[in-house]
């Protein structure tokens, strides 16, 4: 019978290479993804922000960089994990290093060939309110600023939170030690490698280990043993016979420059979990405030009304009273607001507030405002969410969104070694859009932000002549509309316009309406709102805001209003008791533990004394 031939061996080659082309098919993306900020970009370009710190999109606008910084509310975030150590070590080398864990523009109003002046404003004389309030900052050269740049645009105010409470490591010891252990560790390879020297290695391998050990329990110099100067000095002796053996320089060096690799990322995986600690620190809500939410609102529906007499009622829809607008989701933030306009005002008998607030802390602020009194005035507090579901339910938007806050961090193409400046644009949030509709028998009205405090009386600007303008507000010149081009798109715009800020704003309700700003904000949404999810719709509300008031906007004077209070250390003390308003924009609000000290005290003052449920709370005044 014959015999039949094996069969012939398939060629493993083709395959091999067939799977590397898909290897390298999937690591093309994600290695471009990893690239999230390309350096030397002049002109705009859109990225994501790096998840778990920023939400929403940084824009690159020649230099200018616009971020949305609120967090997302429905996906918690996650401290990162801790990475790997990329570098390959031998068998005998003892060091342990670790990594701890459709367009549309609104309709352009003619303009008067006049110029618009912006209304004065009655302040106490002071020798400079622009960048002169600051305190004169530290000479910093090029690379600590492009350092600086950097660390902002990935983490925001927590480097400007971190440089001030940064401590200077005084225990000379412990970072003696890890000097020695660095160069120890450097040289330890080397000198394995040597005939001969395998006493001088054992040595070497054994002082690591020990140095290693007494790190590994030891943070302070008080917490050292007694005997640590014996092993300071048994290793300087190893460390001067290692470096009196002939050894390749380059080997050295190269272990040297992984070290400091290593260390490099591991700073940096420690300020991404501080700075993951800082960002959760400043978007939660005190234990103290939720204590006081929640016994405020069980007290609301155990006891009586408080407000059953319905003696102011009847205000509230009086179109010649001044009506405030809040809109807010803070019990004791809006108190405040409320507290230093009625106590700064002249006339008290004919001012009204109308607190807007969401379902969940309605009932609190509600009992809150029906326990305390501010003089004269009248408090309205209305549940905006059931007043858009029962009244507004084609706009659908049914959630109540607080003025929205983008981190602005501004830079000279010019000048690249000046340092750069972060500023916090705070911008009306879609809730606001529906002010008119919610008050349909008003004229007039001014809007103020939960995080201000109002420090002189506001009766001038009652008084002002808005013309065919809108929108009166402070102007922030520092962002034009035209860096913002790829952001706004094709939309019609003048490229010199400056941005403008929320805090205080007056709104003529009668222009309003006659120039249909809420049918034109909600063309624009459905351009700019790519999806439904909040973080597109939060991130909107940045070129809807510009673009709904570009024509619009009646600029204030900007003595108006001292910004900054919620990120920059760096404003007088002087300049802070003359302003008439002081707006806490930024993240380190001052109700928070984390909110700058020197500005704390002007926002307490406003706070209710001998408030029984603030004791219990423990909220301190």
């Amino acid at each position: 019978m014959k015999a039949t031939a094996p069969p012939a061996k398939r060629r493993r080659g083709p395959r091999l290479a067939v799977l590397a082309l898909v290897f390298c098919s999937l690591l093309v993306p994600i290695a471009f993804l990893f690239n999230r900020f390309p350096a030397g970009e002049s002109s705009c370009a859109l990225a994501h922000a790096p998840e778990g710190f920023l939400i929403g999109s940084i824009v690159f606008c020649d230099a200018v960089y616009v971020t949305d910084e609120r967090p997302q509310q429905d996906k918690p975030e996650k401290i990162p994990s801790s990475s790997k150590d990329s570098e390959q070590r031998t068998e005998d080398d003892p060091s342990r290093d670790k990594i701890e864990p459709k367009v549309f523009s609104p309709p352009k109003i003619e303009q008067p060939k006049t110029e618009v002046n912006t209304v004065t404003v009655p302040v106490q004389p002071t020798k400079d309110v622009g960048h002169g309030n600051l305190k004169p900052p530290r000479v910093q050269n090029a690379d600590e600023v492009e350092k600086a740049k950097a660390c902002q645009i990935e983490f925001g105010s927590y480097c400007l939170w971190s440089i001030e409470h940064k401590e200077v490591m005084k225990d000379a010891i412990v970072k003696r030690l890890k000097d020695q252990l660095f160069v120890a560790r450097s040289y330890y390879p080397s000198i394995a490698k040597l005939k001969g020297k395998e006493a001088l290695t054992r040595e070497l391998k054994q002082n690591i280990q020990e140095h290693e050990r007494v790190l590994s329990e030891s943070i302070v110099d008080a917490d050292l043993p007694s005997f640590i100067k014996k092993k300071i000095e048994k290793m300087d002796q190893s460390i001067a016979r290692a470096k009196s053996c002939t050894v390749d320089c380059n080997n050295v060096d190269r272990k040297l420059r992984q070290i400091l690799h290593m260390t490099e990322d591991e700073a940096h995986f420690h300020m991404k979990q501080s700075a993951y600690l800082y960002n959760l620190g400043v978007h939660t809500m005190p234990k103290s405030h939720h204590c006081l939410n929640m016994r405020l609102t069980v007290e609301y529906f155990k006891s009586a009304p408080l407000d059953s007499d319905h003696s102011s009622v009847h205000k509230f829809n009086i179109p010649d009273h001044r009506h405030y607008v809040i809109l807010s989701k803070n019990v004791l933030a809006a108190s405040v607001v409320v507290n230093s306009t009625v106590s700064s005002a002249e006339d008290k008998e004919n001012v009204v507030f109308h607190v807007l607030t969401d379902a969940q802390n309605f009932y609190a602020m509600k009992h809150w405002f029906a326990r305390n009194s501010y003089r004269e005035s009248a408090v309205d507090v209305i549940n905006y969410e059931r007043i858009i579901l029962e009244n507004l339910p084609e706009f659908g938007i049914q959630q109540l969104y607080l003025p929205e806050e983008f981190r602005v961090l501004i830079s000279s193409l010019e000048r690249p070694t000046e340092k750069s400046r972060m500023e916090y644009l705070s911008v009306f949030s879609h809730s606001h859009f529906f002010i008119p509709e919610i008050f349909r028998d008003l004229k007039k009205v001014i809007v103020l932000d939960d995080d201000v405090v109002i420090q002189r009386d506001l009766s001038f600007l009652w008084n002002l002549d808005m013309g065919d303008k809108v929108n009166g507000a402070v102007r922030f010149c520092g962002l034009r509309l035209g860096q913002l081009r790829n952001l706004l798109g094709r939309a019609a715009y003048d490229p010199q316009s400056c941005a403008w800020m929320s805090g205080v704003n007056v709104i003529d309700l009668d222009k309003w309406r006659e120039y249909n700003v809420t049918e034109n904000y909600i063309q624009l949404m459905r351009k700019f709102a790519k999806s439904d999810d909040e973080a597109s719709l939060r991130a909107a509300a940045l070129p809807i805001s510009l673009l709904s008031f570009q024509h619009l906007l009646y600029p204030l004077d900007e003595k108006l209003t001292l910004s900054g209070l919620g990120y920059d250390y760096g404003i007088q003390e002087g300049v802070v008791q003359s302003s008439v308003l002081l707006h806490y924009n930024g993240n380190m609000k001052p109700w928070l533990e984390l909110g700058i000290p020197d500005y704390k005290k002007y926002w307490k003052r406003f706070l209710a004394r001998d408030e029984r449920f603030m004791d219990e709370c423990n909220v301190s005044p």
